[in-house]
């Protein structure tokens, strides 16, 4: 009878736990890519002027950090990576 209740529970709740999980991962991943502790947010194309500003003030260290403060868009987010990303790939070509 408990067996077959627990079952029932971890059926109906299954999607959204998974759901959970995946955005437990995408957190964590955004925890992993860090922010030049030197990192000059005006010069980050398409970034909202509150999120410039706010990122000017904190600093934060990863781009999950800075997903979390106020003012800070998931857009703005989003923009980081990109920004990140083309960093990246224009000093490996150097």
């Amino acid at each position: 009878m408990e067996a077959a209740k627990q079952v029932d529970i971890t059926v109906t709740y299954e999607g959204y736990i998974r759901r959970q999980q995946d955005q437990i991962a995408r957190m964590e991943k955004l925890e992993t890519k860090l922010l030049p502790p030197d990192m000059d947010y005006t010069k980050v194309p398409s970034l909202r002027e509150e999120a410039r500003e706010k990122l000017i003030a904190m600093r934060p260290r990863s781009v999950g950090q800075a997903g979390r403060i106020s003012g800070v868009s998931p857009a703005d987010v989003s923009v980081l990576l990109v920004w990140l990303e083309k960093e990246r790939r224009s000093k490996k070509e150097q």
